[in-house]
């Protein structure tokens, strides 16, 4: 059963290729952080910020713009899977007849299409992943 999370933290570090996110459990205590890179990063940081409009469609922007035009709606976002330190996601899209369409992205893009929304879309994680991930912090 996925578990609600939200995003608690974004770290930008000029220092390091790798930033930070943090998703924390909404209904719970457990957090664990998604390193990804500085593109994604700094979108995020900004779409969290009140009054952030881009001067031009962001892919983000694109990503949701595409699935409206073929008359579906980004739904919620699923952090699936943990494999060799590397984490998998689906943005999760219902069509206009009702079925849901799972679309495989890099967790990273896929909260960066949540956070395009107000309020943003809902972060699932898949118990299994959020089992591992927060028992490697341990």
């Amino acid at each position: 059963m996925p578990v609600q999370m939200q995003l608690a933290r974004i770290i930008i570090s000029e220092l390091t290729d790798n930033q930070v996110i943090y998703l924390q459990e909404v209904d719970g205590e457990r957090e664990f952080p998604i390193l990804i890179g500085i593109f994604e990063a700094t979108n995020i940081d900004r779409r969290v910020k009140e009054d952030y409009k881009p001067p031009r469609p962001l892919t983000h922007d694109l990503v949701v713009r595409i699935a409206e035009a073929l008359g579906a709606t980004v739904e919620s976002v699923i952090i699936s899977d943990l494999s060799e330190h590397t984490y998998f996601a689906h943005l999760c899209l219902r069509t206009s007849d009702g079925e849901l369409i799972e679309i495989d992205s890099r967790p990273s893009d896929a909260i960066a299409v949540a956070v395009t929304f107000s309020p943003p879309l809902p972060i699932y994680v898949n118990e299994h992943v959020l089992d591992e991930a927060t028992s490697k912090l341990i």
